[in-house]
Protein backbone atom coordinates (compact mmCIF):
# COMPACT_ATOMS: atom_id res chain seq x y z
CA UNK A 1 0.00 0.00 0.00
CA UNK A 2 2.84 2.57 0.59
CA UNK A 3 3.26 3.31 -3.11
CA UNK A 4 -0.50 3.67 -3.53
CA UNK A 5 -0.83 6.04 -0.58
CA UNK A 6 2.11 8.14 -1.79
CA UNK A 7 0.52 8.46 -5.23
CA UNK A 8 -2.79 9.42 -3.63
CA UNK A 9 -1.14 12.08 -1.47
CA UNK A 10 0.74 13.50 -4.47
CA UNK A 11 -2.64 13.96 -6.14
CA UNK A 12 -4.72 15.27 -3.23
CA UNK A 13 -2.14 17.39 -1.42
CA UNK A 14 -0.09 18.72 -4.32
CA UNK A 15 1.23 22.25 -3.77
CA UNK A 16 3.87 24.60 -5.10
CA UNK A 17 6.70 24.22 -2.61
CA UNK A 18 8.64 27.33 -3.64
CA UNK A 19 5.51 29.47 -3.55
CA UNK A 20 4.60 28.11 -0.11
CA UNK A 21 8.05 28.85 1.29
CA UNK A 22 7.85 32.38 -0.10
CA UNK A 23 4.36 32.87 1.36
CA UNK A 24 5.25 31.58 4.84
CA UNK A 25 8.53 33.43 5.15
CA UNK A 26 6.93 36.63 3.92
CA UNK A 27 4.17 36.29 6.48
CA UNK A 28 6.71 35.61 9.25
CA UNK A 29 8.58 38.81 8.38
CA UNK A 30 5.31 40.77 8.30
CA UNK A 31 4.18 39.47 11.70
CA UNK A 32 7.57 40.17 13.24
CA UNK A 33 7.71 43.71 11.86
CA UNK A 34 4.13 44.87 12.30
CA UNK A 35 2.84 42.94 15.31
CA UNK A 36 5.37 41.01 17.37
CA UNK A 37 8.15 43.60 17.01
CA UNK A 38 10.87 41.16 18.08
CA UNK A 39 14.44 40.82 16.82
CA UNK A 40 14.48 37.11 16.03
CA UNK A 41 12.98 33.67 16.65
CA UNK A 42 13.49 30.86 19.17
CA UNK A 43 12.79 27.32 17.94
CA UNK A 44 12.78 24.20 20.11
CA UNK A 45 14.35 21.53 17.93
CA UNK A 46 13.44 17.94 18.82
CA UNK A 47 14.97 16.47 15.69
CA UNK A 48 11.46 15.78 14.38
CA UNK A 49 10.18 16.86 11.01
CA UNK A 50 7.90 19.67 12.20
CA UNK A 51 10.38 21.55 14.38
CA UNK A 52 13.08 21.01 11.74
CA UNK A 53 10.99 22.59 8.99
CA UNK A 54 9.97 25.45 11.29
CA UNK A 55 13.64 26.13 12.06
CA UNK A 56 14.52 26.06 8.37
CA UNK A 57 11.66 28.42 7.53
CA UNK A 58 12.74 30.76 10.32
CA UNK A 59 16.23 30.89 8.82
CA UNK A 60 14.79 31.52 5.35
CA UNK A 61 12.67 34.34 6.78
CA UNK A 62 15.18 36.15 9.00
CA UNK A 63 18.62 34.64 8.37
CA UNK A 64 20.65 32.29 10.60
CA UNK A 65 21.93 35.08 12.87
CA UNK A 66 18.40 35.79 14.08
CA UNK A 67 17.34 32.23 14.91
CA UNK A 68 18.19 30.52 18.21
CA UNK A 69 17.76 26.76 18.60
CA UNK A 70 17.00 24.90 21.82
CA UNK A 71 17.60 21.20 22.41
CA UNK A 72 15.92 20.00 25.62
CA UNK A 73 16.45 16.30 26.31
CA UNK A 74 15.28 14.53 29.45
CA UNK A 75 15.46 11.05 30.96
CA UNK A 76 13.09 9.41 28.48
CA UNK A 77 14.25 11.19 25.32
CA UNK A 78 15.79 9.16 22.54
CA UNK A 79 19.47 9.88 22.02
CA UNK A 80 18.66 10.12 18.32
CA UNK A 81 16.57 13.24 18.99
CA UNK A 82 19.52 15.22 20.31
CA UNK A 83 21.80 13.98 17.56
CA UNK A 84 19.32 15.07 14.89
CA UNK A 85 18.75 18.40 16.62
CA UNK A 86 22.47 19.16 16.69
CA UNK A 87 22.84 18.04 13.09
CA UNK A 88 20.06 20.40 12.02
CA UNK A 89 21.49 23.35 13.95
CA UNK A 90 24.86 22.83 12.28
CA UNK A 91 23.19 22.36 8.89
CA UNK A 92 21.31 25.65 9.27
CA UNK A 93 24.25 27.49 10.82
CA UNK A 94 22.31 28.76 13.83
CA UNK A 95 23.28 29.34 17.43
CA UNK A 96 21.92 26.68 19.74
CA UNK A 97 22.19 25.36 23.25
CA UNK A 98 21.35 22.14 25.08
CA UNK A 99 19.25 22.35 28.24
CA UNK A 100 18.86 19.02 30.07
CA UNK A 101 15.45 19.33 31.72
CA UNK A 102 15.62 16.02 33.64
CA UNK A 103 16.74 17.62 36.96
CA UNK A 104 13.87 20.11 36.77
CA UNK A 105 11.38 17.35 35.99
CA UNK A 106 12.75 15.29 38.85
CA UNK A 107 12.43 18.22 41.26
CA UNK A 108 8.88 19.06 40.19
CA UNK A 109 7.71 15.46 40.57
CA UNK A 110 7.17 14.48 36.93
CA UNK A 111 8.72 11.04 37.18
CA UNK A 112 7.45 10.38 40.73
CA UNK A 113 3.80 11.13 39.90
CA UNK A 114 4.03 9.11 36.66
CA UNK A 115 5.62 6.08 38.32
CA UNK A 116 3.11 6.13 41.16
CA UNK A 117 0.26 5.81 38.65
CA UNK A 118 2.07 3.09 36.71
CA UNK A 119 2.64 1.05 39.88
CA UNK A 120 -1.10 1.19 40.56
CA UNK A 121 -1.46 -0.93 37.41
CA UNK A 122 1.82 -2.87 37.52
CA UNK A 123 3.04 -3.02 41.16
CA UNK A 124 6.43 -4.48 40.17
CA UNK A 125 7.28 -1.48 37.97
CA UNK A 126 10.53 0.16 39.06
CA UNK A 127 14.08 1.11 38.14
CA UNK A 128 15.05 0.10 34.60
CA UNK A 129 11.51 -0.54 33.38
CA UNK A 130 10.15 1.28 30.33
CA UNK A 131 6.63 2.46 29.55
CA UNK A 132 4.23 3.96 27.03
CA UNK A 133 0.51 4.54 26.53
CA UNK A 134 -1.35 3.31 23.45
CA UNK A 135 -4.83 4.22 22.22
CA UNK A 136 -7.60 1.87 21.03
CA UNK A 137 -11.28 1.92 20.21
CA UNK A 138 -12.00 4.92 18.02
CA UNK A 139 -11.48 3.26 14.66
CA UNK A 140 -13.83 0.45 15.71
CA UNK A 141 -16.65 2.84 16.54
CA UNK A 142 -16.02 2.61 20.28
CA UNK A 143 -15.12 5.27 22.80
CA UNK A 144 -11.36 5.71 22.82
CA UNK A 145 -9.62 4.01 25.69
CA UNK A 146 -5.99 3.68 26.64
CA UNK A 147 -3.66 0.84 27.50
CA UNK A 148 -0.46 0.96 29.48
CA UNK A 149 2.47 -1.00 28.08
CA UNK A 150 5.52 -1.65 30.24
CA UNK A 151 8.72 -3.57 29.62
CA UNK A 152 10.85 -5.25 32.21
CA UNK A 153 14.53 -4.21 32.48
CA UNK A 154 17.12 -5.44 30.01
CA UNK A 155 14.71 -5.75 27.08
CA UNK A 156 12.61 -8.11 29.14
CA UNK A 157 9.01 -9.13 28.39
CA UNK A 158 6.30 -6.62 27.59
CA UNK A 159 3.10 -6.37 29.64
CA UNK A 160 -0.08 -4.58 28.60
CA UNK A 161 -3.19 -3.65 30.55
CA UNK A 162 -6.09 -1.27 30.08
CA UNK A 163 -5.69 1.97 32.03
CA UNK A 164 -8.27 3.24 34.45
CA UNK A 165 -9.24 6.89 34.09
CA UNK A 166 -7.49 8.00 37.29
CA UNK A 167 -4.18 6.41 36.35
CA UNK A 168 -4.40 7.62 32.76
CA UNK A 169 -5.02 11.21 33.80
CA UNK A 170 -2.17 11.16 36.31
CA UNK A 171 0.34 9.74 33.82
CA UNK A 172 -0.65 12.29 31.18
CA UNK A 173 -0.64 15.16 33.68
CA UNK A 174 2.84 14.15 34.83
CA UNK A 175 4.28 13.79 31.33
CA UNK A 176 2.74 17.13 30.33
CA UNK A 177 5.32 18.69 32.64
CA UNK A 178 7.86 17.92 29.90
CA UNK A 179 6.20 20.14 27.31
CA UNK A 180 5.49 22.88 29.83
CA UNK A 181 9.03 23.04 31.18
CA UNK A 182 10.38 23.14 27.64
CA UNK A 183 8.08 26.00 26.77
CA UNK A 184 9.13 27.89 29.90
CA UNK A 185 12.74 27.68 28.71
CA UNK A 186 11.77 28.78 25.21
CA UNK A 187 10.12 31.91 26.55
CA UNK A 188 13.05 32.56 28.90
CA UNK A 189 15.47 32.64 25.99
CA UNK A 190 12.98 34.63 23.91
CA UNK A 191 12.72 37.25 26.65
CA UNK A 192 16.49 37.26 27.10
CA UNK A 193 17.11 37.87 23.42
CA UNK A 194 13.99 39.93 22.65
CA UNK A 195 12.94 37.13 20.27
CA UNK A 196 9.55 35.52 19.54
CA UNK A 197 8.75 31.85 20.12
CA UNK A 198 7.91 29.57 17.19
CA UNK A 199 5.20 26.94 17.60
CA UNK A 200 5.64 23.80 15.53
CA UNK A 201 2.27 21.99 15.15
CA UNK A 202 1.27 20.76 11.72
CA UNK A 203 -2.35 20.81 10.56
CA UNK A 204 -3.35 17.43 11.96
CA UNK A 205 -1.83 18.20 15.36
CA UNK A 206 -3.48 21.63 15.44
CA UNK A 207 -6.84 20.27 14.26
CA UNK A 208 -6.87 17.27 16.58
CA UNK A 209 -5.55 19.00 19.70
CA UNK A 210 -2.36 16.96 19.81
CA UNK A 211 -0.50 19.43 22.00
CA UNK A 212 -0.28 20.51 25.62
CA UNK A 213 -1.99 23.73 26.70
CA UNK A 214 0.64 26.18 27.97
CA UNK A 215 3.19 23.68 26.69
CA UNK A 216 3.94 22.98 23.05
CA UNK A 217 0.60 24.65 22.23
CA UNK A 218 1.94 28.05 23.30
CA UNK A 219 3.80 30.25 20.83
CA UNK A 220 3.94 33.69 19.28
CA UNK A 221 3.49 32.31 15.75
CA UNK A 222 2.85 28.91 14.18
CA UNK A 223 4.25 28.75 10.63
CA UNK A 224 3.04 25.29 9.54
CA UNK A 225 -0.31 24.85 11.32
CA UNK A 226 -2.07 24.98 7.94
CA UNK A 227 0.10 22.24 6.37
CA UNK A 228 -0.64 18.54 6.43
CA UNK A 229 2.13 16.32 7.80
CA UNK A 230 3.02 14.93 4.38
CA UNK A 231 3.33 18.49 3.07
CA UNK A 232 5.75 19.27 5.89
CA UNK A 233 7.85 16.29 4.84
CA UNK A 234 7.72 17.55 1.26
CA UNK A 235 8.99 20.98 2.34
CA UNK A 236 11.81 19.38 4.33
CA UNK A 237 13.04 17.49 1.29
CA UNK A 238 12.58 20.52 -0.96
CA UNK A 239 14.67 22.66 1.39
CA UNK A 240 17.41 20.05 1.46
CA UNK A 241 17.26 19.13 5.14
CA UNK A 242 19.37 16.12 6.22
CA UNK A 243 18.10 12.73 5.08
CA UNK A 244 18.04 11.36 8.62
CA UNK A 245 15.39 13.98 9.44
CA UNK A 246 13.45 13.73 6.17
CA UNK A 247 13.18 9.95 6.41
CA UNK A 248 12.36 9.65 10.13
CA UNK A 249 9.04 8.18 11.30
CA UNK A 250 7.08 10.54 13.58
CA UNK A 251 7.28 9.67 17.29
CA UNK A 252 6.06 11.32 20.47
CA UNK A 253 9.51 11.06 22.15
CA UNK A 254 7.70 11.39 25.48
CA UNK A 255 7.68 7.86 26.84
CA UNK A 256 10.68 5.59 27.38
CA UNK A 257 9.36 2.88 25.03
CA UNK A 258 9.42 3.72 21.33
CA UNK A 259 6.01 5.09 20.40
CA UNK A 260 4.50 6.22 17.11
CA UNK A 261 2.06 9.13 17.13
CA UNK A 262 -0.66 6.89 15.68
CA UNK A 263 -0.17 4.47 18.59
CA UNK A 264 -0.71 7.18 21.17
CA UNK A 265 -3.29 9.49 19.63
CA UNK A 266 -4.35 9.23 16.01
CA UNK A 267 -6.71 6.79 14.38
CA UNK A 268 -4.31 6.05 11.52
CA UNK A 269 -0.63 6.31 10.49
CA UNK A 270 0.23 9.89 9.50
CA UNK A 271 -0.10 9.50 5.71
CA UNK A 272 -3.53 7.90 5.94
CA UNK A 273 -4.48 10.44 8.62
CA UNK A 274 -3.68 13.29 6.24
CA UNK A 275 -5.91 11.71 3.61
CA UNK A 276 -8.75 11.18 6.08
CA UNK A 277 -8.62 14.73 7.43
CA UNK A 278 -8.43 16.16 3.90
CA UNK A 279 -11.53 14.20 2.87
CA UNK A 280 -13.45 15.37 5.91
CA UNK A 281 -12.34 18.98 5.40
CA UNK A 282 -13.53 18.80 1.79
CA UNK A 283 -16.95 17.60 2.93
CA UNK A 284 -16.54 14.28 1.12
CA UNK A 285 -18.59 11.27 2.29
CA UNK A 286 -17.06 8.40 4.23
CA UNK A 287 -17.64 6.17 1.21
CA UNK A 288 -15.09 8.20 -0.79
CA UNK A 289 -12.50 7.91 1.97
CA UNK A 290 -13.18 4.18 2.20
CA UNK A 291 -12.53 3.84 -1.53
CA UNK A 292 -9.22 5.71 -1.28
CA UNK A 293 -7.85 3.83 1.73
CA UNK A 294 -9.28 0.39 0.99
CA UNK A 295 -11.57 0.41 4.03
CA UNK A 296 -15.19 -0.47 4.54
CA UNK A 297 -17.59 2.46 4.56
CA UNK A 298 -18.31 1.69 8.21
CA UNK A 299 -14.61 1.87 9.12
CA UNK A 300 -14.25 5.18 7.29
CA UNK A 301 -17.28 6.49 9.15
CA UNK A 302 -15.69 5.54 12.46
CA UNK A 303 -12.56 7.49 11.48
CA UNK A 304 -14.64 10.57 10.70
CA UNK A 305 -16.38 10.19 14.07
CA UNK A 306 -13.02 9.90 15.84
CA UNK A 307 -11.71 13.07 14.20
CA UNK A 308 -14.84 15.01 15.15
CA UNK A 309 -14.75 13.65 18.70
CA UNK A 310 -11.17 14.84 19.17
CA UNK A 311 -12.11 18.27 17.80
CA UNK A 312 -14.86 18.57 20.39
CA UNK A 313 -12.96 17.28 23.38
CA UNK A 314 -9.77 19.26 22.71
CA UNK A 315 -11.42 22.56 21.73
CA UNK A 316 -10.60 24.17 25.13
CA UNK A 317 -6.88 23.67 24.43
CA UNK A 318 -7.19 26.38 21.76
CA UNK A 319 -8.95 28.86 24.05
CA UNK A 320 -7.30 31.63 26.03
CA UNK A 321 -8.66 32.39 29.50
CA UNK A 322 -12.43 32.84 29.32
CA UNK A 323 -13.77 36.23 30.41
CA UNK A 324 -17.02 36.86 32.25
CA UNK A 325 -17.72 39.78 29.90
CA UNK A 326 -15.82 41.69 27.19
CA UNK A 327 -13.02 43.88 28.53
CA UNK A 328 -12.13 47.01 26.60
CA UNK A 329 -8.59 48.23 26.18
CA UNK A 330 -6.33 45.40 25.01
CA UNK A 331 -5.31 45.55 21.36
CA UNK A 332 -6.96 42.66 19.49
CA UNK A 333 -4.76 40.02 17.92
CA UNK A 334 -4.01 40.28 14.20
CA UNK A 335 -6.55 38.75 11.85
CA UNK A 336 -5.47 35.26 10.79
Amino acid sequence: MPQAIDTLIDTLLAFDRDAEITRITGKVRELMRLHLKRRGLVVAMSGGIDSSVCAALAVRALGPDKVFGLLMPERDSSSESSLKGRLLAEHLGIRHTVEDIAPTLEAIGCYRWRDEAIRAVFPAYGEGWKNKIVIAGGTQGQINHFKLVVQEPGNGPLHEQRLGLREYLQIVAATNFKQRIRKTLEFFHADRLNYAVVGTPNRVEYDQGFFVKNGDGSADLKPIAHLYKTQVYALARHMGLPDVICNATPTTDTYSLSQGQDEFYYALPYKEMDVALWHLNQGLPAAKLAECLGLSEQQAGFIYQDIEAKRRTTAPLHWSGLLMEPVSGPVPRPVD
